[in-house]
């Protein structure tokens, strides 16, 4: 079965909608049939990696990063450093923060859940682009 087919079998399963999308799938290190293993009896619940390749809309390749730092943290602790790190629109905090609540509350109502920005964990990942070479 492809990875499209399983997702689609999982998102009937767990009731998520039909719009909620892949984010991605991947192999474990040097055995992943023996990790795969490792996970599914929760004996693995964690993984360590370094390299990440971006794709476009079109699921095109267009660069590999290498992550520098991942933190979990409460929403309304994200400072305006990492909105400008994001560089998205004027990089000022309240752009960030403007669009990411409209964002987030879209993406919690699709999986018909509420948004509460005051309780909200979210994962920040910093890194660097590897590949290709500037």
């Amino acid at each position: 079965m492809d990875v499209q087919s399983f997702f689609e079998q999982a998102k009937t399963t767990l009731k998520l909608t039909q719009s909620t999308p892949l984010q991605s799938a991947y192999q474990f290190g040097s055995d992943p049939d023996k990790l795969a293993q490792l996970v599914l009896t929760g004996t693995k619940t964690a993984t360590t990696s370094a390299y990440d390749v971006i794709l476009d809309a079109h699921n095109q390749p267009v660069c590999v990063t290498r992550t520098d730092q991942v933190m979990i943290t409460p929403y309304l602790d994200i400072d305006a450093t990492h909105a400008y790190l994001e560089g998205e629109g004027d990089r000022t905090y309240a752009y960030w923060r403007r669009v990411h609540d409209a964002f987030f509350k879209q993406e919690y109502q699709s999986e018909h859940q509420r948004f509460d920005p005051h309780t909200a964990q979210m994962v920040l990942e910093h890194f660097h682009v590897v590949y290709p070479v500037h």
